[in-house]
This record gives structure tokens, C-alpha cells and sequence, in this order.
């Protein structure tokens, strides 16, 4: 900049000396709207490339939505059928249940249950479908008679006790799939019963086991090209499949789709697609796949297929389109990244100076030459940024100043509240020391112990608005005279408060006398009601209190004075804060200076003695005395 205006004052000179030299040529600058017009003409073949891309995506989500359209028919024409079969075999046995009631006459007990006419019912009733693979008739009394072609196992017997169960509170019930070997070929089968009833009285219970072939049949048909098809019951688990990948019964709740559905319970009516990963083996693969709910039943068909083959015509489609497009914007990306580089680089020196300038490094400057305005905006960025280093410092200076004398007036007024008792002189400074190297062994944060040191160097403010008389009392304090003593806490406090910057300190001010068990002043506090600013404040105060010499009490070593303060840790004094000032002390941060004040004492009448400090092992009484002390 001086260099410039150097060369511009002297211009004029030169002129009427009559100087033939030529004048410095004008730069001429070239808009950047130009340069960003031309690169936008050497790319224009973009658009096309953005219209094909939005072709693509039509063309992808219609696709997809044509696979998930296959699939939702799939469960549901299947869901459907089981649907129908179990109306079917619902009707099936209430046609049996009243046939029973009618040949028995309304009495299925031990006499009449192995009667023939109703187990010719019961064969027929078996023999009139190939889904029946089992029948049974049971009394209230839990027996009866059974036709079919299987055997039931244990399995079966316990669920033809939880259809018994439910047939006794009069509710039908569908059990569990299970698979039942006969001898050639396991069969998966499930439970459907009825009760009996007549004239309102139980009179038993009919049951039909119903093989699953027929679904099995289905889901095979279904199945192919990469699509898997089963059904699951309401509990996750494997009712029938279209392959022996998988056996009745097995958990299937570590597949997505199906944990869904569980968790979806009685509120599943609907078909539901969706995209999820099956982990097997260390492998991931990505599905798709889609559940139907079997309402009646409590199940639900799922099919599912990886979204490898669910969306090869999309993935075959995509890559057609995308070798096109890139084969097309091959040679402008090459073209633009010329040009954007021209733009961006001197943007980017720009960018790092502004980024420099905004972290508070004010000597930062954009060099870069461009024809541009960019080369305008650089220039005009560098003249900013030498004047806002000069506001800067003058600022920081300014701040400076106001600090040192807002500290020092600080200063000033705690050494004249000290001075009104020479027994108190320099009271205010130690304990800030104290308090600044406690809080410093805290390792408290700055912030906290900027507060810290304001709030300790005013902390006995409120002493100027106490009476000389009773300030500077030779003697021990009467118990109306202490109760005025206590009031400095919160004069101070009443004194700063107008002051709205002063406010973070005012606690450290008006509550340094708190103690822990709530015998403190003004205000009785407890515990962590106490702000860790006036406790800090505390413990630095108790601690100058006993090693200097008062009128109603002799200095104790530092020793006997730590002595003390341990034996008041957790019942007056924060314990934490007590541990850093042992610390502090104990590396011999802290000195003490014995400084010796001779002033008549007058002789208290007999009635009132001052009381003797006890043995600093004593912290009862020492209690005492410090809550009657004076600092």
C-alpha cells in the first residue's frame, strides 16, 4: 500500500517535468460472468446426460415397482388359499360337531363315545379330503376315539392337551406346525379343533390334523429364479417352505423381513415389501421380499429374492445408459476441469486467507494475480485485512488497559476495606493467592478461575458497611454484636449486585460462610447447594484466619492450621477442595509471613471472656470458634 501511494503522488510531478515516459498500462480485467459463460457452452452437452439419467430413473423406479407388484401377488393369492382352507376346515368340523351331537343324542360320555356310529363318522370324516391326515373325538372327561393315517408323538399329543385346554373355555384353536414322520416320508402338519357343546353343556372335544402338502405343493410352484418362498407363524417360526434349506419349526426371526412381522403382531393386515440384508456364512446379501398375514391362522407367507436378481433389468438398463452418458461426458469433464481450475484456484487462495482471517490470524494475505475480479477482490481482501489487524490490536490494547484498571480498582477497594483493621491488612490478597493455586490444583478451567480471583479479592467488601466500633473490637464479639458481623456477607453482595458484570462473582461473595452441614451464614446452606466458587473461597479464608494473629486469638503454625481444616473437611469444608490445599502446601507453594501488630487490648468485664483457642485436634471447638470469627 505505501509502495502505491508513493507512486500515485508522485504522478503529477512527473507530468508537468514533461517526463516522456509512458504511463503504467491500466489492467484490464476480464469478467468472470465470461469465463463461466464459456465453460457452460463447452458443456452443454450436460443436460443431455442429465435428461438420460432422468429417463433411467423413471425407467428403474417402474421396474422396481413391477417386482414388488410380482411378489405382493405371489403372498397374497397364497395367503388367500390358506385363508380358504381354513374356513374350510373350519366348517369341515362344525359339520362334524353337529353330526356328533346328533348320533349321540347329546351324550358322548364313557358308555356312548366308542359307539359305532360315531366312529363311522369320525372315518369318514377323514376319508372325505387328503389334506385330513388325522381325526379325534374327545369327551369332557379327555377320552375318545381317533381315525387316520398317522400316528400322533408326543409332540402332537401335547398340543391335542392345549386344544382340549381351549375346547374347555370354549374356544377353537390352531396349533403349532409340526412334522410327523410315518414311516416313509415326514409330513408337516398342523392341529385345528372345535369344541363340542350342547344345550350350552360341554360335552367335549373335535379335532382334525391337517397335512400341509398341499401348501408345500405351492410355495414349490411359486418358487424359481432366485425366489424363496415360506410361511411363518406368529412367533418367527417356520411353518412350511418351498425348499429343504430350511425344517418346521426353525427360528426364522434372524431374517428382517420376518422380525417385522413379528413385531407388527395382531396389527398386520396388510402386505408389507421390504428391502434388507440376510448375513450368512460371513457373507451379506441384499433382498427384497414381501409379507402377506394370514389373519385367521396368525401367520404370515413371505417370499423373498436378492436384489441381484430382483433388479437385473435395472442393473442391465443402468449400465447401458451410464456407458452412454460417460462416453458422451468423457471429453467436456476433461474441457471444464481446465476451465474450473482457472476459477477455482484463485478462489481457493481466497478461501484459505478468509479462513485464516476468520481463526483471528489478521497477517494473513491473498497473493494471487487474475485479470479478473478476482484479482480486484484479492486486492480489496488484503487492504481489509491490514486494517482490521490494526483495529485488532488497538482493541486488544484497549482491553488491556480497561482489564489492568478495572483489576487494579478491584485491588484498591479490597486494601481499603482491609486497612479500616490493621489486623486484617493484606487479608483480601492472601486468600485470592490461596484460592488461585487451590483452584489451579483443581484444575479448574480459566474461566472459572478468572471469577474465582474477583470473587475472593471482594469477598469481604461488605465489612465497609460495618461500625468501626465493632469491626476493630479488641476483644471477642457479644452474640448481637457477631449477628451484625455476619451481615458483611450479604452487604457485599447488596454492594456489587447493581454492578450486572460482577454478577458471576456475587456467590463466592455472599456465601463464603456457608458450611457443608448447613450451620453456616446467611442462609443456612448444605452440601452441593453451596457453589464450588465460595467453597474454594472458604477454605482459603479459614486457612488465613488461623495463621495470622487477630485480637481474640493467637496465629497458628500452618501445621496446627491444616490440622484444623482437615478435622472441619466434610462438615464445614469441602473435602475436595481441603485435599488441594494440603497438596498446594505440602510442594511449598504457600509461605507464610509472621507480621507482628501490638494495639492495647481492653480488659472485658468478667461476665464476657474471650474464648481460648483450643488443641488444633480438638475440631469441635474449633468449629465453634471459626463460625464466631471475624474473616
Amino acid at each position: 500500500m505505501n509502495s502505491a501511494a508513493t507512486s500515485i503522488a508522485g504522478a503529477p510531478a512527473l507530468s508537468q517535468r514533461g517526463d516522456a515516459s509512458p504511463a503504467a498500462p491500466s489492467i484490464v480485467r476480464v469478467p468472470i460472468l465470461y469465463v463461466i459463460l464459456g465453460v457452460l457452452l463447452i458443456i452443454s452437452i450436460v443436460p443431455i446426460y442429465f435428461y438420460s439419467a432422468q429417463v433411467e430413473a423413471i425407467n428403474r423406479d417402474r421396474l422396481k415397482t413391477n417386482e414388488m407388484l410380482l411378489q405382493n401377488t405371489v403372498t397374497r393369492s397364497l395367503a388367500d388359499d390358506l385363508s380358504q382352507h381354513e374356513r374350510s376346515i373350519r366348517v369341515m368340523l362344525a359339520n362334524l360337531s353337529s353330526a356328533v351331537q346328533v348320533a349321540s343324542g347329546g351324550d358322548i360320555g364313557d358308555k356312548n363315545i366308542e359307539a359305532p356310529e360315531l366312529r363311522a363318522l369320525l372315518e369318514n370324516f377323514v376319508s372325505s379330503s387328503d389334506d385330513l391326515a388325522y381325526a379325534t373325538l374327545l369327551n369332557s372327561d379327555a377320552k375318545g376315539i381317533s381315525a387316520g393315517r398317522i400316528a400322533p408323538d408326543a409332540f402332537m399329543q401335547r398340543e391335542l392337551q392345549h386344544a382340549f385346554d381351549a375346547a374347555r373355555d370354549g374356544r377353537a384353536y390352531n396349533g403349532q406346525a409340526l412334522q410327523i414322520e410315518d414311516g416313509k416320508t415326514p409330513h408337516t402338519v398342523v392341529l385345528f379343533s372345535n369344541p363340542v357343546s350342547y344345550d350350552g353343556r360341554f360335552l367335549g372335544m373335535v379335532g382334525a390334523v391337517v397335512d400341509l402338502q398341499f401348501l408345500i405343493h405351492r410355495l414349490r410352484e411359486v418358487s424359481g429364479g432366485g425366489l424363496f418362498s415360506y410361511v411363518v407363524d406368529a412367533q418367527g417360526r417356520l411353518v412350511a417352505a418351498g425348499n429343504t434349506q430350511y425344517v418346521t419349526g426353525q427360528d426364522m426371526k434372524n431374517l428382517e423381513i420376518v422380525r417385522n412381522f413379528v413385531d407388527e403382531g395382531n396389527k398386520a393386515q396388510l402386505a408389507a415389501t421390504k428391502e434388507f440384508t440376510v448375513h450368512d456364512s460371513g457373507s451379506n446379501t441384499e433382498m427384497l421380499g414381501t409379507y402377506s398375514p394370514v389373519t385367521p391362522l396368525e401367520w404370515a407367507v413371505v417370499v423373498q429374492k436378492p436384489r441381484l436378481e430382483a433388479y437385473r433389468g435395472v442393473y442391465e438398463m443402468q449400465h447401458t445408459a451410464r456407458l452412454l452418458a460417460l462416453l458422451a461426458v468423457a471429453v467436456s469433464i476433461f474441457v471444464s476441469i481446465i476451465a474450473a481450475r482457472r476459477i477455482t484456484n484463485p478462489l481457493q487462495i481466497l478461501t484459505q486467507s478468509s479462513r485464516a482471517l476468520a481463526r483471528g490470524d489478521f497477517s494473513q494475505r491473498a497473493h494471487l494475480k487474475s485479470r479478473t475480479e478476482i484479482g480486484e477482490l484479492a486486492e480489496t481482501f488484503n487492504s481489509m485485512s491490514e486494517e482490521l489487524e490494526q483495529f485488532v490490536e488497538d482493541l486488544k490494547r484497549a482491553a488491556e488497559e480497561n482489564r489492568a484498571l478495572f483489576l487494579g480498582s478491584i485491588q484498591m477497594l479490597a486494601g481499603a476495606v482491609d486497612e479500616k483493621d490493621p489486623y486484617t491488612r493484606g487479608h483480601s490478597d492472601r486468600v485470592t493467592r490461596y484460592s488461585m493455586l487451590i483452584a489451579k490444583e483443581l484444575k479448574l478451567d480459566s474461566t472459572f478461575m478468572e471469577t474465582l480471583q474477583i470473587s475472593a479479592q471482594l469477598h469481604d467488601v461488605g465489612k465497609i458497611g460495618i461500625e468501626d466500633l465493632i469491626l476493630k473490637k479488641p476483644g471477642a464479639l457479644t452474640p448481637e454484636e457477631f449477628e451484625v458481623m455476619k451481615t458483611h456477607t450479604t452487604k457485599g453482595a447488596n454492594i456489587l449486585r447493581p454492578v450486572v458484570q460482577l454478577a458471576e462473582m456475587l456467590p463466592g461473595i455472599e456465601l463464603h460462610h456457608e458450611a457443608l452441614d448447613g450451620r453456616g451464614y446467611p442462609y443456612g446452606l448444605q452440601g452441593d447447594q453451596i457453589p464450588l466458587l465460595a467453597r474454594v473461597i472458604a477454605v482459603a479464608d479459614t486457612f488465613d484466619a488461623l495463621t495470622t494473629n487477630r485480637p481474640y486469638q493467637a496465629a497458628h503454625t500452618p501445621d496446627e492450621a491444616l490440622k484444623i481444616i482437615q478435622n472441619l473437611a466434610g462438615k464445614r469444608l469441602d473435602p475436595k477442595v481441603v485435599r488441594a490445599l494440603l497438596a498446594v502446601y505440602g510442594r511449598g507453594e504457600i509461605r507464610i509471613q509472621r507480621i507482628s501488630i501490638k494495639r492495647a487490648v481492653p480488659v472485658e468485664p468478667a461476665a464476657e471472656p474471650a474464648p481460648a483457642i483450643p488443641a488444633p485436634t480438638l475440631p469441635g471447638p474449633e468449629a465453634a470458634a471459626l463460625e464466631r470469627s471475624r474473616v
